[in-house]
Parts: structure tokens; C-alpha cells; sequence
């Protein structure tokens, strides 16, 4: 999370679902240290948060559900060439047909050149 503050800047609240892994004391206070709200999704309505569960779909069925991990670093690398793929070299029809990694270079080089009023 920190690394993803350094790359792409600090969020006002991080949206979760009520999973062990957000609900946990060392995540509520990472986000408190931080300043940043987490935001849970109503228990049992997916659907609060619908964008990831799209993305966790996708990366059960075109990952986890791919490979056969033989060890931690086995998973770790096969997941980095996933991720890196999904990123970098597969358009999202959601970004205007452009990759994640294209849409957020966007995004940085219009805010870097708006015109504030």
C-alpha cells in the first residue's frame, strides 16, 4: 500500500469489502497512520463494489485458475506476469480502450496540464 501511495498518490478512503484482510488491526491502522478512511461495502452486497469484484473474477479464472503453484515464489512470479500483462499490454474497454497503465499516464499528463480556473 505504501509503495502504491508513492506511485500513485495518497487516496481520501480505500473502499473494501469485509474481508480478514481489511478488517484486520494492522490495516485499520496503516489507514489511521496514514490518515485514510476505509470505507466497507454493506456485508453480503457485492455489488458496493462491483469493480473489484469484476477484477477478482477475472484474475481467479485467468490466473488462479491457470496455474499450478509449486512454491510462494512460484506463485509470486507467475502473478507478477499476470498483473504486469493485465496492466500493460491488455486494453480495458472501461478506459476507452486503453490499458490501465495507458489511462493512468493520461490522467497524469492532463492534470499535469489543466488549466485551473
Amino acid at each position: 500500500m505504501d509503495k502504491l501511495i508513492y506511485l500513485r498518490g495518497k487516496s481520501k478512503y480505500i473502499m473494501c469489502d469485509n474481508g480478514p484482510e481489511f478488517t484486520s488491526i494492522s490495516m485499520d491502522q496503516w489507514a489511521y497512520k496514514e490518515k485514510i478512511k476505509l470505507q466497507f461495502i454493506t456485508p453480503g452486497k457485492p455489488v458496493e463494489n462491483a469493480f473489484i469484484e469484476s477484477f477478482n473474477g477475472k484474475f481467479r479464472d485467468e490466473c488462479l485458475n491457470e496455474h499450478w503453484f509449486s512454491s510462494i515464489d512460484d506463485a509470486k512470479r507467475k502473478i507478477d506476469l499476470w498483473r504486469h500483462e493485465y496492466n500493460t499490454e491488455r486494453p480495458h474497454s472501461s478506459l476507452g480502450n486503453l490499458t490501465p497503465f495507458e489511462y493512468a499516464e493520461k490522467l497524469k499528463y492532463e492534470m499535469n496540464n489543466a488549466i485551473i480556473l
